[in-house]
């Protein structure tokens, strides 16, 4: 073929010296010298000739670089001429060698002008080839560029595309190709092979797209390349601008339209249906994403400059920039990911949850696929891109939830299930835009939001239950205290059960509160801590309630006399200085009192101990319920009437329980025996076993964080009793200053007793409660002249708020004579005081 070839066209040039070869119709100097007898094959003979006949009739008829100028009539005519030539074939040799021949030669009359015809516009000086109608040359490159793809693997670049590329660099001239028509070219190839191989591979059964747009990434590449070095206007040559100009081509359905048009319209709109459903196309080939924006935005400024193109997108209010092109993106994107996430949800079976529940769950997790794969992407050509695609989410949400919202009246499983839901989308779509914006910014989108307002709308509701539950609880609190009878659960549990029922009830609705899940205000949270405050300050008031007061289980004070061995005279007490009360006949005694046993006390200060506890478990529970927005509440006062109340009630049952153990239990050996008739007769070390007997029960039974606080109490009432002894003993007693030494080692012994070797409270504690004690043991051992003229002091000092030089007050100074056996005390305090004196 290429020895037929190369022979024909010098038979064609015979003759012709001088001429230019681009001048000549190649096709039809073939025809013409290359006869049926140089083929062996008839059939390929007329293969072609049928090829030589069709590339005639793209150049001459269907796509010419001129027109006639004759409406049509030459066109009829080569067309029928085409005809019959290849009709000759069928005829019989002579008639059809006849026929040809004629024809032949008719065709050459009406062809060769065409050839040698003036250039198209205004330049001079250029020959138009006789096919520089640029479709058939397009098509004919289009063919040559096919062969950058490799054979076996039409979705791959051959290794040698460069060389090949180089190579068809040689047929421009022939083909009227510049290098614009060569990169336009190249890139609508590659583009369409993209397209072809996905088609095949849909066609196989490969739905992985990510697999396959992969595959195809480097191809994409080279497109994008070709379309980058695809010069804008300004950047074209005047010649080439003009060339441009003429250029024109015809879509079917579509008015003429330029070469570039022709070529990008179609790239454009295939990235376009990509890109206006990233969320289907792309899943997560976020690199090849990037590259298809990339084509969209040049295609799309390339095609702008194009004059036809933009009366269109003007009239149309198609986008400009690239930014509003972005934003179409993502709004067609969303709203048909929104679509098929609603087909989804409407399909799933609810019966364990309303399907605008589950639609909110699906939509943070396609805002979150979007934040992560998608919107980096978008928002390197349209910075607010997060925006826009929240705020639709957003908005496509709210119109399917408003009419749920508006028919809302009462806290349903329903509400329960969509008011959470729905506030959480809210508030990761306002996150999302906080963090893609800056804090000014923000905030002015945030208030563009038309948002749900279900804080507002569920406030009323969780508002109702809550105080509904609250009057359970105070109800409940009530009648398990009424049946309680202070009787621990078990030995390891040493509580009574009203205190479980009322954390349990309290822990359920908190439970239950938060369970919900539904948003709430501050209102709705003061009003449940302010409930539970309450009950828990009821129950603790009922668990000290009927205990009698520390002052009813203590002995009346004995009437202050002095010391005198004669019989005891009628008591008579100066009222500026001391108390002279005497009980009234009615005012009950320690005896008459209904006193409450060591274990219903240990036990009564166990449940107050529980409630405190439970404080922080309560507070933890509500702070891990909290939302994020909630979190700012402040927790600092929250139970602190509750708290206040049970710290009092707990010192007052460790308080009740030491008194009653020293004034009630142990008053025989403490209060009525001890020191007397003198201290010598009866020591504290006496009252050290059944004293410790009494710890030993209290330890057993109270629970260990209330340990030390208990027995602190017990010795607080010890030493308590201890001043009593000494300071307001009665009658009975007296003291020498030698006494003191005494006196001192029994409150070694006692303190050591509570110390316990280490075992028992902290050495710093007991030194401290010791301390008190100590100072009036001291002052026993002063003389008496001391002590009277530390009292005169004392009493002028103390008018100026001051004390003697003893360091202590005038009232205990006047106890300390009044119990010393000395007739310089008795005589001191006659005359002073007019204190009575008293028998020994």
């Amino acid at each position: 073929m290429d020895i037929r070839t190369r022979q024909g066209l010098l038979n064609a040039l015979v003759g012709k010296v001088g001429k230019r070869m681009d001048t000549l119709l190649i096709p039809l100097e073939l025809l013409s010298c290359i006869s049926r007898s140089e083929f062996s094959d008839k059939k390929a003979f007329i293969r072609w000739q049928k090829r030589q006949l069709k590339v005639l009739e793209e150049g001459l008829v269907n796509h010419p670089a001129g027109g006639f100028g004759e409406s049509g009539r030459k066109t009829n005519e080569l067309r029928i001429l085409l005809a019959k030539i290849e009709e000759a074939e069928f005829l019989p040799s002579s008639s059809g060698e006849l026929q040809r021949t004629e024809c032949l030669r008719s065709l050459r009359e009406i062809a060769i002008p065409l050839a040698e015809r003036p250039a198209r516009g205004d330049l001079t000086g250029e020959i138009c080839h006789w096919a520089d109608g640029y479709h058939l040359n397009v098509r004919l490159y289009e063919k040559l560029l096919l062969s950058v793809f490799d054979m076996l693997d039409e979705g791959k670049l051959t290794e040698e595309v460069e060389e090949i590329l180089e190579l068809l660099k040689s047929t421009w001239r022939v083909l009227g190709i510049t290098e614009t028509i060569h990169h336009t070219c190249y890139a609508w190839v590659l583009f369409r092979q993209i397209k072809v191989v996905l088609l095949k591979f849909h066609l196989m059964g490969y739905a992985d797209y990510k697999y396959v747009i992969t595959r195809e990434h480097g191809v994409l590449l080279h497109a994008l390349e070709q379309l980058n070095k695809i010069p804008l206007m300004e950047q074209r040559g005047q010649q080439e601008r003009l060339h441009f100009k003429s250029l024109r081509s015809k879509v079917e359905g579509e008015r003429d339209i330029s070469f570039l048009q022709s070529f990008l319209t179609p790239i454009q709109r295939w990235t376009d249906k990509q890109l206006g459903d990233y969320h289907l196309h792309f899943h997560e080939a976020s690199a090849t994403m990037e590259k298809i924006v990339a084509v969209a935005m040049i295609t799309r400024r390339l095609l702008l400059e194009e004059p036809e193109t933009v009366c269109k997108f003007t009239s149309q209010s198609l986008p400009i920039s690239d930014r509003d092109q972005i934003e179409i993106y993502i709004s067609s994107s969303i709203k048909n990911a929104f679509s098929r996430t609603v087909q989804v949800v409407e399909r799933v079976d609810m019966s364990n949850e309303h399907p605008l529940a589950l639609l909110a769950e699906e939509l943070k997790k396609l805002l979150k696929r979007e934040s992560v794969t998608f919107l980096p992407v978008l928002s390197q050509r349209h910075p607010q891109a997060t925006v826009v695609s929240a705020s639709l989410v957003h908005k496509l949400y709210g119109h399917r939830l408003k009419p749920f919202l508006d028919g809302a009246e009462h806290l349903t499983e329903d509400v329960i299930s969509v008011f959470p839901a729905a506030e959480s989308l809210e508030q990761f779509i306002m996150a999302l835009i906080t963090s893609a914006s800056h804090e000014e910014n923000a905030e002015i989108f945030l208030k563009k939001l038309n948002l749900y307002q279900i804080e507002t709308k569920s406030g009323t509701l969780v508002l109702r239950w809550v105080n509904s539950q609250l009057g359970r609880i105070l109800g409940w609190v009530e009648r398990v205290f009424q049946q309680e009878h202070w009787n621990p659960i078990s030995p390891q549990q040493r509580h009574a059960g009203s205190i479980v029922e009322v954390y349990r009830i309290v822990e359920e609705t908190v439970d239950q509160f938060f369970g919900l899940k539904v948003p709430m205000r501050f209102t709705e949270l003061n009003s449940l801590f302010r409930g539970i405050d309450n009950a828990l300050q009821v129950y603790a008031n009922n668990v000290v309630n009927d205990l009698a007061s520390k002052e009813d289980l203590i002995p009346p004070v004995p009437i202050l006399t002095r010391y005198r061995k004669e019989a005891g005279i009628k008591a008579f007490v100066k009222k500026e200085l001391f108390d002279t009360r005497v009980p009234e006949p009615d005012e009950p005694r320690p005896s008459q009192i209904s006193v409450l046993t060591t274990p219903t006390l240990c036990n009564r200060s166990t449940e107050t101990d529980i409630i405190s506890d439970s404080f922080p478990i309560i507070l933890l529970s509500i702070e891990k319920s909290l939302d994020e927005k909630s979190k700012s509440f402040s927790q600092k006062d929250t139970f602190e009437g509750s708290r206040k109340i049970i710290n009092a009630a707990m010192d007052r049952i460790c308080e009740y329980t030491g008194t009653k153990i020293v004034f009630c239990d142990l008053r025989a050996q403490f209060m009525d025996n001890l020191y007397k008739p003198n201290v010598s007769g009866y020591r504290l070390e006496a009252l050290i076993e059944p004293l410790d007997m009494e710890l030993s029960q209290l330890c057993d039974i109270v629970v260990e964080p209330l340990r030390d606080r208990i027995v602190t109490s017990l010795l607080q009432a010890s030493l308590d009793g201890l001043l009593r002894v000494i300071l307001d003993g009665g009658p009975s007693r007296v003291f020498f200053p030698g006494d003191a030494k005494f006196l001192e080692e029994d409150l070694e012994i006692l303190k050591e007793f509570f110390i316990s070797g280490g075992d028992g409270l902290p050495r710093g504690v007991v030194e401290n409660q010791v301390a008190r004690v100590r100072h009036v043991i001291k002052l026993h051992g002063y003389e008496t002249r001391e002590l009277i003229e530390d009292l005169k002091s004392a009493s002028g000092m103390e008018m100026q708020g001051g004390k003697s030089k003893l360091g202590t007050d005038s009232k205990t100074l006047l106890r300390i004579l009044c119990h010393r056996s000395d007739s310089e005390a008795s005589q001191f305090l006659k005359k002073q005081y007019k204190i009575p004196s008293s028998s020994a």
